[in-house]
């Protein structure tokens, strides 16, 4: 259950701060918002349970040196990162130092909260495992953490031909289909054709999409 665990948004922006701890209210979760991400961190609610909503550009932390925070002191409360356009290797650097998820601004309602119950559900399991089993049960294992894509979204990787896998992995990199054109020596009108291509096969309906399932399956990004 997640009724009782709760939404932590930290996000410089004081409009940006109130809408989302509005819209997650009126969606049924429970939410406290930090202006700052050192009062985040100074204040009891990184031990509490729940996960972290937080903007990976502010100038006096970024959501990336939050997480690397609660890492080293030890919290594991899962995060989400909100990132702005061209952000996408900031995301991934997150998603690869244990983010749940990231959602890119402007958000699209869903997609944020989908990412929200994704956290909290995480949380839940995390707190679960940790209570101790009845005296007299064997004791269970904890599930392993997914290190790899689903069957099928592998099987979609290994459907792209040399050049498209090319074009995601600079797409994973962030790169726009100006770069990518220049890195591959290409056209930037074969790079649109490529990238459709591969937003098709991977049967992704975002760029946001794509890169969790290119990470996921453990894609390098282009330059890497």
């Amino acid at each position: 259950m997640t009724a009782d665990l709760t939404v932590f948004i930290v996000d410089d922006d004081d409009a940006i701060r109130d809408s989302l701890q509005v819209l997650l209210e009126c969606a049924g979760f429970r939410a406290e918002s930090f202006a700052t991400p050192l009062g985040f961190l100074e204040s009891d609610a990184p031990s509490r349970p729940g996960c972290l909503l937080v903007d990976v550009r502010m100038p006096q932390m970024s959501g990336l040196d939050v997480q690397e925070r609660l890492t080293r002191d030890g919290h594991a409360i899962p995060v989400v990162v909100m990132t702005g356009h061209g952000d996408v290797p900031l995301a991934v650097r997150a998603m690869k130092a244990g983010a749940v998820d990231f959602v890119e601004k402007p958000f699209e309602e869903e997609a944020l909260l989908a990412a929200v119950r994704s956290a909290l559900a995480r949380a839940a399991d995390s707190r679960t495992a940790q209570e101790p089993p009845p005296a007299a049960a064997p004791e269970q294992p904890s599930p392993p953490p997914s290190a790899s894509a689903p069957p099928e979204v592998l099987a979609r990787l290994s459907a792209l031909t040399p050049r498209e896998l090319d074009v995601l992995r600079w797409l994973v990199a962030g790169k726009s289909n100006k770069v990518i054109a220049f890195e591959l020596s290409i056209s930037p009108r074969t790079v649109e054709i490529h990238r459709a291509r591969v937003m098709e096969k991977m049967q992704a309906d975002s760029l946001p999409t794509l890169v969790r399932m290119a990470i996921a399956a453990g894609v390098v990004p282009g330059g890497g």
